[in-house]
């Protein structure tokens, strides 16, 4: 087999591969936000609960939440579990994996905005939503961007981890061609398009770091 038919098998699989990119980011970067707001609020058990999630998502293994999303429902609930429901768990793990690390990197963003742009803020007669939208949230971004930057290119590569639940993404089928077959050249094939797919986010990141350039 010809690396170009390889590239031309792979292609269902790199589509699944950039769907789980894509719907990850929708998802996992609001709601990190939201998570980030929690974790800054007066509230003293909504603060500490969102402390514990986030604590929970970054201290136990993608793979982990993987499995628990995937065969919870059957084991905690007796659902019954279909192929179908595979996608709906993928995108659940990655989100709420994601929306954590997301909402610390928010968390650092906004704290690091001087009071005084508060203040200034409320002096002109600015609402906190205006104040926050207008003022800080643009500046959050700016600052942000690198860290956000490593966290995407990190998604780029473990949408691979898709494969312990049997979701048919480029990985999975790329270690199931290259079993097949007895050859390297899958494999070859797949780290070619992890690194562009990851030479993309990052020019693409770098781009829009520069257009943000004049809040230095």
């Amino acid at each position: 087999m010809t690396f170009t038919e390889i590239i031309m098998q792979l292609m269902p699989g790199i589509g699944r591969s950039i769907l789980i990119f894509f719907f990850t980011l929708v998802f996992s970067i609001p709601l990190g936000l939201l998570v980030s707001f929690g974790r800054m609020s007066k509230c003293r058990i909504l603060r500490m609960g969102m402390k514990g999630y986030i604590s929970i998502m970054r201290g136990t293994p993608l793979m982990l939440q993987l499995l628990v999303v995937y065969f919870g429902p059957y084991f905690i609930f007796g659902i019954t579990i279909t192929d179908s429901y595979r996608v709906y768990a993928v995108l659940i793990a990655f989100s709420i994996n994601y929306a954590a690390y997301f909402a610390e990197i928010y968390r650092g963003g906004i704290e690091s905005i001087e009071e005084g742009q508060y203040e200034a803020a409320k002096l002109l007669g600015y609402s906190k939503g205006q104040t926050f939208f207008k003022i800080i949230f643009p500046q959050v971004i700016k600052r942000i961007l690198p860290s956000m930057t490593n966290e995407v290119i990190t998604l780029v590569k473990d949408t691979s981890l898709s494969f312990a639940i049997a979701y048919g993404e480029m990985f999975t089928m790329t270690k199931a061609m290259a079993a097949s077959q007895r050859n390297m050249l899958p494999f070859v094939a797949a780290g070619i398009f992890y690194y562009i797919f990851n030479l993309i986010v990052a020019v693409a990141m770098e781009k829009t770091e520069k257009k943000l350039s004049y809040y230095r």
